[in-house]
């Protein structure tokens, strides 16, 4: 099938967060000439956010009908939601969701998949066996622990090393085979699904001033610079370690690409201070495109009207232009 003419599978995420106020607000800004998608969930709750909605049978059948309506393949639901109130009964219909959407993309169905906010307490409390959606997501795909989770606004890039893990297990866990492997991951990912031909790595420090030599520590000389001069070899362009606290200037920022990042919040603090309206989380690694707003459930506001789908929008748009550089000749 044709690229342009495949939509995009949008997951409901949890149906008492803004996930469904968000996916109306995306259809309205998309509907005119913008990337198509199908939502894989429950019609009534997006339909009570004032848009039209109408039930598909097959995804091939949303472009079809996406100017007029929101295209939805249903998925029902355990118990009617109340915005802001989650309800762990409803995680089979949302991990039912996230698995359909994934084996549609697989299939070629779909060009990709885009998720709405999940909540890990909720799907935990549920036997959910995973950290997050990027670990669960990999698993579908039969590619566990191949995954990337990398974060991009229009000014930065940034991908963590370790990801959901507490920050003692995180140190724990770093090494220079992680580092490597993740940033493989990245460069790979990069140039085939975003065109850039060379892509320039910039390596965080671990330790404040990347350790000033070995007195504020010595991670930087042990395990990041080795996975630096590895990495050289294999002909990347990676430079560092850079200081973490000096990265993410303006300045600093115009001399790469990517920036690879040790741990969760060294590389989320600064794209969401940057741009968390447009920022987008993208799995890299996997056999099929995946990208999410990056933001959470939002339960406090959910319901109230007052939810902003410009990440969803950024989310959507992203991951059309990933198929695009992904299936090009």
């Amino acid at each position: 099938m044709p690229e342009a003419t495949r939509p995009l599978a949008l997951t409901m995420g949890d149906p008492a967060g803004i996930g469904p106020e968000i996916t109306a607000g995306a259809w309205r800004a998309l509907r005119h000439g913008g990337e198509p998608f199908a939502v894989i969930g429950d019609a009534q709750i997006i339909h009570q956010h004032d848009v039209p909605v109408r039930e598909i049978e097959t995804i091939a059948q949303a472009a079809g009908v996406f100017d007029r309506a929101v295209p939805v393949l249903p998925v029902t639901l355990d118990i009617p939601p109340r915005p802001g109130q989650p309800d762990s009964r409803n995680a089979g219909a949302i991990t039912a969701s996230i698995a359909r959407a994934v084996e549609l993309a697989r299939t070629g169905q779909a060009a990709g998949v885009v998720t709405c906010p999940i909540s890990k307490i909720v799907l935990k409390k549920a036997g959910f066996a995973y950290p997050g959606h990027t670990e669960y997501l990999a698993a579908l795909c039969n590619m566990p622990g191949h995954e990337v989770m990398m974060l991009a606004c229009p000014e930065l890039r940034v991908v963590p090393i370790t990801i959901h893990v507490g920050l003692r297990r995180a140190l724990d866990e770093l090494d220079s085979t992680r580092i490597i492997a993740a940033t493989r991951t990245t460069y790979a990912a990069l140039r085939r699904d975003f065109g850039i031909t060379t892509p320039r790595i910039a390596m965080a420090g671990l330790n404040p001033h990347a350790g000033e030599g070995g007195t504020m520590g010595t991670e930087e000389q042990t395990i990041i610079q080795p996975a630096i001069d590895a990495l050289r070899a294999d002909g990347m362009d990676v430079s560092g370690p850079w200081p973490p606290d000096t990265m993410f200037t303006p300045a600093a920022r115009a001399r790469y690409d990517v920036a690879m990042c040790m741990y969760h919040d060294q590389a989320l603090i600064p794209l969401k201070t940057i741009d968390m309206t447009q920022g987008v989380n993208a799995t890299l690694g996997l056999p099929i495109i995946r990208t999410s707003p990056d933001h959470g459930t939002a339960f406090d506001i959910a319901g109230r009207g007052m939810a902003d789908p410009s990440s969803l929008v950024a989310a959507l748009r992203m991951a059309t232009r990933m198929a695009e550089h992904r299936n090009r000749p």
